[in-house]
């Protein structure tokens, strides 16, 4: 699930833009705008769940092309991993938010086309083929305390988590699972009352994530 109500916030810490390479620029945010969301997961109640950022293409609605991401202090750099869908994980370090760091991303195309994307998931050691029900359900009630925790101070703005949203990486994925369970085109949509009635689920593949099912 995409949180666009982080973008404000993200946006903020948007320090500058700018390269020499006239094929890409450089986007530059604070890393504390980033450290000021991804601490709220530091807890056992969402440990298996992490923020993913990249940059949407605001015409093609497509995610930006990243070349490179690193963490930058004056005393070091650290090389991010970008997936190949052209997402990264931020870590929580305290120490980096009070060295100022910045979040350096190399981007192909023209900076002021792209906008910054926030996707709450499943971290990928919690990725497999095979669920036992009690295995959605841990990641579905770590969804709710997410939303819940939020939803004390941002209920306005907060949906409700109904379910989970399994995705594929194969987009044209369409099976019958069963009687009841459908993949279409690439997704599955799982309720809360259909999570409580499985009690195994088998995947044709693994997937690239779970997501929240929410709604308003």
């Amino acid at each position: 699930m995409k949180l666009n109500y982080l973008k404000t916030f993200l946006i903020s810490g948007l320090l500058a833009l700018g390269s020499n390479d006239i094929k890409s620029e450089e986007i530059e945010v604070s890393y504390k705008s980033f450290y000021s969301h991804v601490r709220k997961l530091n807890n056992e109640d969402t440990k298996g769940l992490q923020f993913a950022f990249g940059f949407m293409h605001i015409e093609s609605g497509r995610l930006c092309t990243i070349n490179s991401a690193r963490i930058s202090t004056q005393k070091q750099q650290i090389p991010l991993i970008v997936s190949p869908e052209n997402r990264f994980t931020i870590q929580s370090e305290k120490a980096l938010r009070l060295a100022n760091a910045l979040v350096v991303v190399d981007i192909q195309e023209a900076a002021n086309k792209c906008d910054m994307s926030v996707q709450l998931e499943t971290k990928p050691e919690l990725l497999k083929a095979t669920y036992t029900s009690q295995e959605l359900t841990s990641i579905y009630q770590q969804y709710q305390a997410f939303f819940n925790e939020m939803g004390s101070f941002l209920s306005f703005m907060m949906p409700t988590v109904k379910g989970l949203t399994i995705q594929f990486a194969d987009q044209d994925l369409s099976v019958i699972l069963g009687d009841q369970d459908r993949i279409i085109a690439g997704t599955m949509n799982l309720s809360e009352g259909r999570l409580n009635e499985l009690d195994v689920l088998e995947l044709p593949s693994m997937p690239l994530r779970i997501t929240a099912l929410a709604s308003k």
